[in-house]
């Protein structure tokens, strides 16, 4: 798939003031400074569509960008920045649980593991609860060019064997950077699969 348009559409906190209709949404979350916007911007070629920051805690809303005029890509908040308080680490959980549970148009929901790290359990315990509630998710490890090719081998082997202990059958799994471009081909062809198998 080649993304020849992407648009912003709108930013909200309520899962009820998402777009009408029932085009797909492909939703994107991860830990705080993952590297969702990096992504996003490599994704549809486009340097300032999402916001990056080098300060954790971007993004605090539901971010609508139609992609192509056939399906929405979703920025969602990241979860787990401690530094947000518990007031608002309770919102944004809401925020995040509301859309996922609740939003008929979400097909698949990719969440991004850092490469860097070893497993971590709010991860293991955020993907234990999409499993809970049946949501279909697919993980994107990002940043694989900042360490050596063996100690991301590591990890992720490290987050599958986890996985393995609870999981029967493991999501599908992307290898990405967003400054090499790695992983846009295949990441943007399983997006395509999906949408043409609706």
């Amino acid at each position: 798939m080649i993304i020849k348009d992407a648009q912003f559409v709108v930013s909200n906190t309520d899962v009820d003031q998402c777009p009408a209709g029932n085009l797909p949404e492909y939703a994107f979350i991860g830990r705080s400074n993952v590297g969702k916007s990096s992504l996003i911007n490599m994704l549809t070629g486009k340097k300032g569509l999402a916001m990056t920051s080098s300060k954790p805690g971007k993004t605090q809303l539901i971010n609508h960008f139609m992609i192509n005029d056939s399906w929405f890509l979703v920025d969602l908040p990241g979860y787990g920045y401690a530094q947000r308080g518990k007031d608002g680490r309770d919102n944004i959980r809401r925020i995040i649980e509301d859309y996922i549970l609740e939003r008929e148009q979400l097909t698949n929901l990719f969440v991004l593991l850092d490469s860097r790290h070893a497993p971590q359990t709010i991860d293991l315990e955020f993907m234990e609860w999409l499993g809970e509630n049946g949501i279909p998710f697919s993980i994107i490890f990002t940043k694989i060019d900042k360490l050596g090719t063996g100690i991301v081998k590591q990890n992720i082997n490290s987050y599958m064997n986890s996985l393995r202990e609870t999981w029967d059958e493991l999501p599908p799994i992307f290898l990405s950077s967003a400054e090499k471009k790695q992983g846009k081909a295949e990441i943007l062809e399983y997006i395509e699969s999906i949408t043409k198998s609706l």
